[in-house]
């Protein structure tokens, strides 16, 4: 019997290759959301269109269905979690919440960071709504039974994202038009420190197999690569797929977040601080599980799917502003500093 699993989004950077995975293992896949972007929608999937934060429309839009799983890859806050939970209680038996590997604790007390290691960020409100989130609905697990099973990705890429610490979010070609036109590039700290990148098509190998596994519930996971590269390689990597050797310069992620505190979060909370991940748990769960897709290759291949769509070739000159400004205020200090 095919299993039965719902999507809630479904087309996003990560999930849009879960979402064709699934399909591809033969799950009857449901996708609820609002279908601006049908296009990342795999072929022989269901949608229903709808806002799930809509929790009156979206009880009525689920009448009579019953999942053997259901993911919500659009749940940020506290408040998401609790609707989940009321929308979802006894019309599934398994509830998947999407977390984040930046919820682990910041500075980290040990390198390697398995899913014991303490939830705590006091630099990132984001991560903490997402550690909020998971003590809610294990709490709903613990009194009630909520079916929940909880995966925490960390910095997972595909077609559509060019993963450089600093970029810009909606236009992510912006990195390597400013690295082929040979302007500076900036690393944060001094480019050492270590970094894991997944590929979306390597998590959903991880993923899909979680999907009604009973084992699972009551249960966090992360899923990414067991490839570890410092932030230099990273972004050599990046040069070598554009064609260039990138101009690169390093500031420290405190100058940085000085400069611009919107980058608090994303670089105190997260990527300047290494993060090396033991999967043994979800190689234990998901005994197949490899990820087979390195940086090299990945992002390569994100780059060839840039090149076959210049309408996504946008560059972001507000971003660029941004990094010429910081750059030029590191410099600026670089004489005084050395006297």
């Amino acid at each position: 019997m095919r299993m039965k699993v719902l999507f809630i989004g479904g087309t996003g950077l990560i999930s849009q290759a879960v979402s064709r995975y699934a399909v591809e293992q033969g799950i009857e896949l449901v996708l609820f959301n609002r279908g601006e972007r049908a296009d990342f929608a795999p072929q022989g999937c269901r949608v229903i269109q709808g806002d799930i934060r809509n929790v009156d429309a979206a009880k009525t839009a689920i009448t009579g269905e019953h999942f053997d799983a259901v993911v919500d890859w659009i749940a940020f806050t506290p408040e998401h979690a609790a609707a989940d939970v009321e929308l979802f209680r006894g019309k599934t038996d398994q509830y998947v919440y999407i977390s984040s590997a930046s919820a682990y604790q910041k500075p980290l007390s040990h390198y390697l960071v398995t899913e014991s290691t303490p939830l705590a960020n006091p630099y990132w409100q984001y991560s903490r709504d997402k550690i909020a989130s998971e003590e809610l609905l294990l709490n709903a697990y613990r009194t009630e039974g909520f079916p929940v099973t909880i995966v925490r990705p960390s910095f997972t890429y595909g077609d559509t994202m060019i993963p450089a610490a600093l970029n810009s979010w909606q236009h992510p070609w912006s990195i390597v038009d400013r690295m082929r036109r040979g302007k500076p590039v900036i690393v944060h700290g001094d480019g050492s420190s270590l970094w894991t990148l997944t590929h979306n098509t390597d998590f959903a190998k991880g993923f899909v197999p979680l999907l009604g596994h009973a084992q699972a519930i009551g249960h966090a996971f992360h899923i990414t690569s067991d490839e570890v590269l410092t932030w230099d390689q990273i972004y050599l990597e990046i040069g070598r797929a554009a064609g260039v050797e990138p101009n690169l310069v390093h500031i420290s992620s405190e100058f940085i977040v000085a400069c611009s505190p919107e980058y608090e979060g994303g670089l105190l909370g997260d990527k300047a601080v290494s993060a090396v991940f033991d999967n043994s748990k979800i190689k234990r769960f998901v005994p197949n599980y490899c990820a087979t897709v390195t940086f090299a290759e990945g992002i390569r291949r994100t780059l060839r799917w840039f090149e076959a769509h210049p309408e996504r070739q946008t560059v972001d000159e507000n971003w660029n502003l941004e990094m010429d400004r910081i750059i030029a205020a590191h410099q600026s200090g670089m004489p005084r500093a050395a006297k």
